[in-house]
This record gives structure tokens, sequence and C-alpha cells, in this order.
């Protein structure tokens, strides 16, 4: 049993890298310009998702946030709308589902700002609507999808697909992504922000 357990471990490592290196890295790219330019402009990012979208949009704003930060000069201006369980529960319910997001886009958001969509089946209401939402107001849209995209991909300006059927391997990539447009935005980041590049080769 623990070979045959190991065996699994390892199997999913190895599709998960072979997943990893099918990515389209060029549009990855195309991304994180757009969040370089958000960034130069004085944009807002806002991120939404469902589940463990939602965790991984909770963690990107961290990096966005924190992890961008060019010596002194603050990182992205970034929020991600899951993170106040109040605030979305009382929308839910005296509204809907569906319209949290819209509801705080309408709310916060303003022509020329970036909503960050993560999604495994790209098909969830809540992601749609905002999506729609953020079209009407003149916002960027990108997507970080899965499987066919669903709905969302017709939706986003620019969306990164991971190449897998596999939601927990997905979910995976999305984060991995996203650490590594952190990594490779940082000379941009500090030469906007008039200081040294990191010496760090992450």
């Amino acid at each position: 049993m623990q070979e045959d357990l190991k065996e699994r471990l390892t199997g999913y490592a190895s599709d998960m890298a072979g997943s990893l290196m099918r990515s389209d890295f060029g549009k990855l790219s195309e991304i994180g310009e757009v969040l370089l330019k958000a960034k130069e402009e004085g944009r807002t990012i806002f991120l939404i998702g469902n589940g463990g979208s939602a965790a991984t949009a909770s963690h990107v704003t961290n990096d966005l946030v924190k992890g961008c930060r060019a010596g002194d000069a603050p990182g992205f201006r970034a929020f991600c709308l899951s993170d106040s369980n109040a605030l979305v529960t009382c929308l839910a319910n005296d509204f809907s589902y569906e319209e949290i997001y819209s509801i705080l886009l309408r709310t916060y958001a303003q022509a020329g700002d970036v909503v960050l969509a993560f999604s495994g089946s790209g098909n969830s209401p809540n992601i749609v609507h905002a999506l729609k939402t953020a079209r009407e107001m003149g916002l960027g849209t990108v997507g970080f999808g899965g499987r066919d995209g669903g709905k969302m991909k017709a939706l986003c300006d620019h969306i990164l697909i991971a190449p897998t059927d596999s939601m927990e391997m997905l979910e995976d990539l999305h984060l991995v992504y996203f650490h590594d447009l952190v990594c490779a935005m940082r000379p941009a980041l500090a030469q906007m922000a008039g200081v040294e590049a990191c010496s760090c080769t992450c």
C-alpha cells in the first residue's frame, strides 16, 4: 500500500510538471504587461474567485501588495473581493450570490482598473456576471482558467488556461503562474520605483 501511494504521488508530480511546461508562457507574459501598465498608471486590481480559487485570489493579493514591493515603494493597489466574509454573505443574502462581485465592482472600481478572475470551470455565475459588469464599466479583464475556459473565456481580454482537466492541478498551476509572474516583474517594478533590482534568482 505504501509503495502504491508513493507511485500515485510521483505520478501526480510528473503530470503536474508536464502540464506546467505545456503552458502558454507568451500569454502569461501578456498578462504581466497588463499588470505592469496598471501599476504604472496607478490603477487598482480587483481579484475574484470561489472556493479554492477564492483562496488563490486572496494569496495572489498578498503577492501583489507585499511581494511586489520594490525598496520602500509600495506594491500594487490590489483587493480580493472575497476576503470579507461579512460583506460577501451580506450581499449574497440581501441580493444574490451571483451579484456579489458585480455589486462590489460597481461600488469600488473605476474605468481603467483591472479585474483578475480565477475559475476552474469558467462558468461560475458570479464570475461571469462580474466580468460582464467589468466590461460595461470599462475595466480590463484577465482570467486564469482551466479545461475549455467556460463562459469566462469570451469575457476576458487576456486569459491563460491551465492545460489539464484536473481541478487540483489547475489550481496548483494558477498559483505557480502567479509566483512566476511576481518574480519576473520585479526588475520592471524596481525600475519604476527607481531602485536597484533584487539580486535574488526567484
